[in-house]
């Protein structure tokens, strides 16, 4: 299924209409691809849609995270970035780079599922579970 067809029907479900301005916007989170944040974005839709306001792209990536099509995570340097991946998985953050990583492990889910089913914290339900390791990244 073609990027714009899946995205297509993710709107659809979400009960949003399917606009120029959120397939620009996703398409550029797609071809930047490495949890971009938002400047980077904006320039990105903006080589290809220059009339696209900065303030839509703006609207257009909170409602796009508000319905879960795409999620935010936050750096240690303050930077929001964005992930269009939402299946379930963490990420590597290399701080003295800013660079950030998907990171899947099913041994890990499920030691985390399982701490979480037998250990409940009174007064909160726990709707997920992401990890953010801190490290660096080898050169080499």
């Amino acid at each position: 299924m073609k990027v714009y067809e899946k995205l297509k029907e993710t709107l659809n479900k979400k009960g949003l209409k399917v606009t120029p301005q959120r397939i620009a916007v996703y398409r550029a989170l797609l071809k930047l691809d490495n949890h971009p944040d938002t400047d980077q974005i904006i320039a990105q839709v903006l080589k290809e849609n220059p009339s696209i306001s900065s303030a839509t792209i703006y609207k257009t990536l909170d409602t796009l995270t508000e319905h879960g099509i795409i999620s935010r995570l936050k750096t240690d340097s303050g930077r929001m970035r964005f992930d269009h991946v939402i299946k379930n998985h963490h990420h590597l953050y290399d701080r003295n780079t800013d660079k950030i990583m998907d990171y899947s492990d099913d041994n890990l889910d499920k030691l985390l599922d399982d701490y979480f089913k037998s250990k409940k914290i009174a007064g909160f339900e726990i709707a997920d579970v992401k990890l953010q390791i801190v490290g660096r990244f080898k050169k080499g």
